[in-house]
């Protein structure tokens, strides 16, 4: 039960260090999100393992629901066409499999979401940076300080932890409390 205990005081004790920290640059966040969705934008999601899960779970609250039936909100993970994937790992590099998405399919007013515990995902840093580039808005979901991808977006929600499973688990928060967020600011549910 040792590990049992240690493993939840360290999950609370970053938490609350997360509450601590970014209640600012979230409101940030949601106003940059709620913005691209009132102007007909979009949520662009990806990330690599874990993180590349994480995109597929959020893109599907923003769109199917999360607590309560409403309007769908446009949001998508680049994750999930494996098509495109193993084609730009192929035939570009794996750097490039989620930039060649966002060139394909972001466009101005758009929001790309790059989600990495370390911060210094290439493919993640190159999407972000190609997403500014275009006139998107950039958001990194982040933790270790945040890495080269919070040095390149508008936006970062970086985790103060550099333990892999506290940063997604607040990922995981971090990004269902955007969901319900927008659904508020965007009128979709009562509050």
């Amino acid at each position: 039960m040792i590990l049992f205990d240690s493993e939840w005081a360290e999950h609370i004790a970053v938490a609350e260090a997360t509450k601590s920290a970014l209640r600012e640059p979230f409101a940030r966040v949601v106003a940059a999100c709620a913005a691209s969705l009132k102007g007909g934008g979009k949520l662009l999601f990806f990330g690599n393992g874990g993180s590349a899960a994480d995109a597929q779970h959020l893109a599907t609250e923003f769109t199917i629901r999360y607590k309560a039936d409403r309007a769908a909100m446009a949001a998508l993970a680049l994750t999930t066409d494996t098509s495109a994937l193993t084609a730009a790992g192929n035939d570009l590099g794996f750097e490039h499999i989620f930039s060649r998405q966002i060139e394909a399919l972001g466009r101005r007013g758009d929001v790309a979401i790059g989600i990495t515990t370390s911060g210094k995902s290439a493919n993640i840093v190159k999407a972000l940076s190609t997403a500014r580039a275009m006139g998107l808005a950039t958001v990194a979901f982040s933790g270790s300080g945040g890495g080269e991808a919070a040095r390149v977006v508008d936006h970062a929600l970086i985790v103060p932890s550099a333990v892999t499973a506290r940063v997604q688990e607040m990922h995981i928060t971090l990004g269902q409390m955007l969901c319900a967020a927008l659904e508020l600011e965007l009128g979709l549910v009562k509050p």
